[in-house]
């Protein structure tokens, strides 16, 4: 009930044969060479961990940038410049298997491998990691994008929000609206982590504590971004009503005619009109996309759940978390808590699941669109 009237996963691969080529070469390697090579005598061959980091690193220069290695499933990711890459670990020198990015460009590599107990990498698996990196990053600057996603599960702490009693299963029990949406907001997070690795994914509240209103967009309008990036505000609540036949899914965008200082005052501080007019157009812009990211997810929820639940349409609204927002924002009532029915869906596990891969298809399909069309500059 709205008031105011508020690390990633990595993806596993299988061994696979090494690839024969490889195996001719080392063996051409080894004839002429026959005793065992050390990582330092075969620069050009293998590269330390610390010479990994550095050569990727290269490509793009961030305190951000991080890896991650899993010596017990054998499994490493580098993110980079907002790119996530994966691999597996071979067994033994000289196996092959793959690298990839952003959980869709896949690259035949030969694979890291343990040496005396160190982590050690192909040259030709570190140059093509570079490549690939460098390539996306180099795309991102003529692309516009969702950098993240911030889901904020209304209430918390000392705040309840709605609340209601009703009988399951032969028990009165009393339902909180901030139980049901923190628990809908985690699965969310995760949910949209798993499909958008190269994304940040954050929430406003991961636990059952109190945040002002005013804090909550705060936290989201103050995500660095690039020029080129985008940031898309979810606030999830569940509803209330005296009339305890109200039921339903509704998404509320900010009122248009609402006006917002987005610019800084700094920007065209010589020139306080034009100032005025790139204000208006990026509140237009931001209503337009809003309302199509409200729309997106109604769409879902119809398709998803609309046989069970039913929607109570797109609506506009001066609330606060979307009021405070400089994003698209939208605020999410997934049903009423004081409907038996709806309190009902909105406690099973199974039922709550569902209300959230519709929200989170909603998402998607918002960010697939807006990506697509480079931020739907073709459409205004």
């Amino acid at each position: 009930m709205k008031n105011d009237k508020v690390k990633n996963s990595t993806r596993r691969f299988p061994f696979l044969i090494p690839n024969s080529s490889f195996l001719i070469s080392l063996f051409i390697c080894l004839l002429f060479f026959p005793r065992q090579l050390n990582a330092q005598e075969t620069a050009d061959w293998v590269f330390t961990l610390d010479d990994t980091l550095n050569t990727l690193y290269e490509v793009n220069r961030s305190d951000e940038n991080e890896f991650w290695w899993d010596p017990f499933f054998r499994d490493g990711s580098f993110s980079i410049g907002g790119h996530y890459g994966t691999f597996s670990t071979a067994l033994t020198e000289g196996q092959s298997g793959f690298f990839m990015l952003d959980n869709r460009d896949i690259y035949s590599v030969p694979l890291p491998y343990l040496e005396n107990g160190e982590l050690v990498f192909p040259e030709s698996f570190v140059t093509t990691a570079r490549d690939a990196f460098a390539r996306s990053i180099g795309e991102d600057d003529s692309k516009y994008r969702i950098a993240a996603i911030i889901i904020d599960p209304g209430h918390g702490g000392k705040d309840s929000g709605a609340a209601a009693e009703h009988t399951i299963n032969g028990k009165r029990t009393k339902i909180t609206e901030k139980e049901i949406v923190l628990k809908a907001g985690l699965l969310l997070r995760d949910t949209l982590t798993q499909a958008y690795p190269d994304k940040r994914i954050l929430m406003t509240r991961d636990s059952d504590i109190f945040y002002e209103l005013k804090d909550r967009p705060a936290i989201a309008n103050a995500v660095p971004i690039r020029k080129n990036e985008a940031i898309i505000y979810i606030s999830v609540h569940a509803n209330a009503s005296r009339n305890s036949s109200a039921r339903g899914y509704e998404v509320w965008y900010l009122s248009p005619e609402y006006r917002r200082t987005l610019l800084d005052e700094s920007q065209y501080s010589d020139s306080p009109g034009l100032r005025k007019i790139m204000n208006s157009l990026m509140e237009e812009g931001i209503t337009f996309e809003s309302t199509r990211l409200g729309v997106s997810i109604l769409n879902a929820f119809d398709k998803s759940v609309g046989k069970s639940l039913p929607s109570r349409g797109l609506k506009a609204e001066n609330w606060a978390v979307v009021r405070h927002s400089r994003m698209p924002a939208v605020l999410v009532e997934l049903g009423f808590v004081t409907n038996r029915q709806d309190a009902l869906l909105m406690t099973s596990d199974a039922d709550l699941r569902k209300l959230v891969e519709a929200l989170y298809k909603g998402i998607m399909d918002f960010v697939d669109d807006f990506e697509k069309s480079g931020g739907f500059i073709a459409s205004r």
